[in-house]
């Protein structure tokens, strides 16, 4: 696995002149398996990720490097979307939450879903989606593996086939059960990438596999 290209969940990525933030997603084309972009996020909260293409991503044991300036990585394709939704109670429909804008808050709810009174101040919100290019699936920090019978451990990252980009292996983070680091999944356990990864193994079958240093 010496020769594959290793992708980390959380890895710092830096650019030709300077850090530009962390891996908070990878995009995975699920006809052909390959990794496709990872979702840089910048240290600003107020920055939008980016969607960076795997053919400017170079990989060493300090981390990922960019074949770009900060100004290039500025102009790449933004990976998040920001809404701005005015409303009593939209139940998280428009994505997650992002912050309450200061239009106050009547604490109640209107009839029949209809818009408050006039002079009775509404709830306003920003809401910030993913973006994910058509066709194709994210991978995120935290997401579960599935085994056959029950989940077992999180997705840490992928090897890739540096020529094609596909995936060989899944990287599953520390698994309590077994008391190892770090497991690798061949690819072809793999079964589909649906609100994480998931597999045609059983618990058993993954302790069995090597472990990873």
């Amino acid at each position: 696995m010496a020769e594959e290209t290793e992708l980390r969940i959380g890895a710092e990525a830096s650019c030709s002149d300077g850090f530009c933030g962390e891996v908070s997603r990878m995009i995975i084309d699920p006809d052909t398996g390959a990794v496709t972009h990872l979702v840089i996020k910048p240290p600003d909260r107020g920055e939008r990720g980016r969607l960076v293409p795997l053919d400017l991503v170079d990989t060493s044991a300090g981390g990922i490097t960019l074949r770009c300036t900060l100004a290039e990585f500025g102009r790449l394709e933004p990976a998040e979307e920001t809404m701005f939704v005015e409303g009593l109670d939209y139940g998280g429909a428009y994505g997650r939450a992002e912050s309450i804008q200061g239009y106050g808050d009547t604490g109640g709810m209107g009839v029949g879903g209809m818009d408050p009174p006039a002079g009775i101040p509404h709830r306003a919100r920003t809401y910030v989606e993913d973006v994910v290019p058509l066709g194709e699936a994210e991978v995120g920090h935290g997401e579960p593996v599935h085994a056959l019978d029950g989940e077992i451990g999180k997705v840490r990252g992928f090897l890739v086939d540096p020529g094609d980009h596909r995936v060989t292996h899944v990287l599953l983070q520390e698994g309590h059960l077994w008391g190892r680091k770090e497991v690798a999944i061949p690819a072809s356990a793999v079964t589909r990438v649906d609100e994480g990864v998931r597999l045609n193994l059983t618990k058993q079958q993954v302790e069995d596999l090597p472990s990873v240093d």
